[in-house]
């Protein structure tokens, strides 16, 4: 059996009521969600959240909200991992024994079920591994990289900064939308970003950080973007 958690703070800093703040045509959470339930993969699609408003957003998109989450997980400091065990043990105590986890980022939504359902096929086929989470590729060789220092520019890594781009390796970062793992893998040490993990690449079009407002700006632009592409190709078959 599987489990989705999605963590949603009510409390943001930068980005005031992000999780549920509309974006486009309906609050954010609901993407990560419409797609958890999409995917067909889930037992359960639980919330994580300290806010009723969350709360009752994610139950009007068919999440589930069993608990509030305690206020020592609750603040800006604690990451992703304590949350999503906390969800998991709690899982454990009053539903079943999940099987397979996914913690899924409430501000994903360029999500797509493919994706998320490539990832546990991965897992699954695996299993020496833990964990499966999205990446992409960086757009830029970050091996030429710069920093901007006294007034001018430094080269982050002097030793490569003049070589040809199709000489230096490709890099790859975190996409930021979904985490796979055992039910083991996630309650044990182990890190996520480690050979424990099984990368799941995205295309970069599909993948945007939410944490400005510029990112937000940027990515509603992008995100009609790609529905409007969507629509061309609908209509061209």
């Amino acid at each position: 059996m599987n489990v989705a958690i999605i963590p949603a703070r009510g409390g943001s800093k930068r980005i005031p009521g992000k999780n549920i703040r509309f974006f486009c045509d309906k609050p954010l959470i609901a993407y990560s969600i419409e797609v958890a339930r999409e995917s067909g993969v889930f037992e359960k699609i639980i919330v994580s959240t300290d806010s009723e408003d969350v709360a009752e957003v994610a139950h009007r998109y068919g999440a589930d909200v069993p608990f509030l989450r305690p206020e020592s997980l609750s603040n800006d400091i604690v990451g992703t991992r304590p949350v999503t065990n906390h969800a998991i043990e709690y899982c454990q105590k009053h539903f079943f024994e999940p099987e397979y986890v996914c913690c899924i980022y409430a501000t994903a939504p360029f999500l797509q079920a493919e994706y998320l359902k490539n990832g546990l096929d991965q897992l699954k086929a695996n299993p020496l591994k833990k964990f499966a989470f999205s990446v992409t590729s960086f757009p830029f060789p970050v091996q030429r990289a710069i920093k901007l220092k006294d007034g001018g520019v430094e080269a982050m890594y002097p030793k490569d900064i003049w070589k040809r781009s199709q000489d230096l390796e490709e890099a790859y970062h975190d996409a930021g939308q979904f985490y796979w793992g055992t039910t083991a893998g996630y309650l044990s040490d182990e890190a996520i970003f480690s050979k424990a993990s099984i990368p799941v690449v995205l295309p970069r079009h599909l993948v945007q950080d939410i944490d400005t407002q510029e990112d937000w700006t940027r990515a509603e632009l992008m995100y009609k973007a790609y529905l409007g592409g969507e629509q061309q190709k609908e209509s061209a078959s």
